[in-house]
């Protein structure tokens, strides 16, 4: 059984192979190079058959659609981004052509869902929600049900969590209760992430008026701080003595101990708060978020198995392995992910949104 799972980060592209259950392709690419020769991730699939099963980018998500099935509405409601916009954001672009590549490779490759897919979670959570945590974040929160599992020696039914999955881009704080997930407050919902503004004041929107795209991806610690090329060290560096960087900071990091604290009224007993993402790879980071989350619990860094890729592309390929059939097929389907349905448009109920929904999807 040979499997790979792909994180397309805002950061890096990074890909995680299992053959039978054990490591055998542990790789990143950044994302710049991949939106300049999207080629680069195909020869990298290519060079490792037979494959079956790859779990391709997935954006906001789609249940399980195979390449073969994916069409204009795919190609829409996996990016959310209006046909004009496509150029302008590189890495979506880039998503865009690698597509068209898989397509002609004949590699067996799927769509997985987003979190608010997933039966698990129950309807009046989904209200009005599209970003309950993106199909990368899933990935994410099957490595965490599958950490607890082995750190705690439990069944995968038995892991309880909240997540906080602080990444390179967007935060998202997600809940689980005996192996499903139960609720996600995504990276546009909750909190600033180092680059995107998170939740968006409604009023703001209104004044905004039409926006685009890149609205999104602007905001966050990195533009509070008034330093687009800002890193995470250097955010941690500075906030004792530039007084944005501090302001950045302290909205960074209260933001997602807000977002954790609001999960806990889902489940209110977790067993761990757990964390990952590449900005809890910077120590101070880290150990502040473990000091300020401790109040509310025992708090561990999500441990994987793979030394490069990210948490979401090593979770990506546990999903990978157990849709084939492989040994985490329990871990799939206690989360239930085979029975994921439906679009990200389906649970809005305000003025306009079906008028909305059928000018991009009739």
């Amino acid at each position: 059984m040979r499997v790979i799972g792909i994180d397309p980060g805002t950061v890096s592209f990074d890909v995680c192979g299992l053959e039978d259950g054990k490591v055998y392709l542990d790789t990143t690419l950044p994302s710049k190079d991949f939106a300049a020769n999207p080629q680069l991730l195909l020869d990298l699939l290519i060079s490792s058959p037979p494959l079956d099963l790859v779990i391709a980018p997935s954006g906001y998500g789609l249940p399980l659609v195979a390449i073969d099935q994916f069409g204009d509405a795919e190609r829409f409601l996996f990016t959310l981004v209006d046909e004009r916009e496509r150029g302008r954001i590189p890495v979506l672009g880039g998503m865009g052509k690698v597509i068209r590549l898989l397509k002609e490779s004949g590699l067996p490759v799927v769509f997985m869902p987003g979190v608010i897919h997933l039966p698990t979670v129950p309807e009046y959570r989904k209200a009005n929600k599209i970003d309950m945590g993106t199909a990368d974040k899933l990935c994410c929160l099957a490595l965490g049900i599958y950490n607890q599992a082995q750190h705690e020696n439990i069944p995968y039914a038995e892991t309880s969590f909240i997540l906080a999955e602080v990444g390179g881009a967007y935060t998202a704080v997600m809940a689980v209760e005996g192996g499903k997930v139960v609720d996600g407050i995504g990276g546009s919902v909750g909190g600033p992430g180092f680059y995107a503004l998170g939740a968006m004041d409604g009023e703001l929107a209104y004044l905004l008026g039409t926006f685009p795209k890149e609205v999104l991806f602007s905001g966050g610690a990195a533009s509070i701080a008034d330093r687009p090329d800002l890193t995470p060290e250097l955010l941690a560096e500075l906030a004792e003595t530039d007084e944005r960087a501090h302001i950045a900071w302290e909205a960074l990091l209260e933001g997602v101990v807000k977002s954790v604290a609001a999960e806990l009224v889902v489940v209110p007993k977790p067993r761990e708060i757990l964390i990952s993402g590449r900005l809890c790879r910077t120590e101070k980071i880290r150990q502040e978020l473990i000091r300020r989350l401790a109040e509310y619990g025992d708090v561990r860094r999500v441990e994987g198995f793979a030394k490069v890729a990210k948490e979401a592309a090593q979770g990506a390929a546990l999903i990978a392995d157990g849709l084939a059939g492989g040994q985490f097929r329990s871990l799939t389907d206690t989360m239930e992910i085979r029975s994921a349905s439906g679009t990200v448009l389906d649970h809005l109920y305000i003025h306009g949104a079906q008028e909305m929904v059928h000018r991009y999807l009739a």
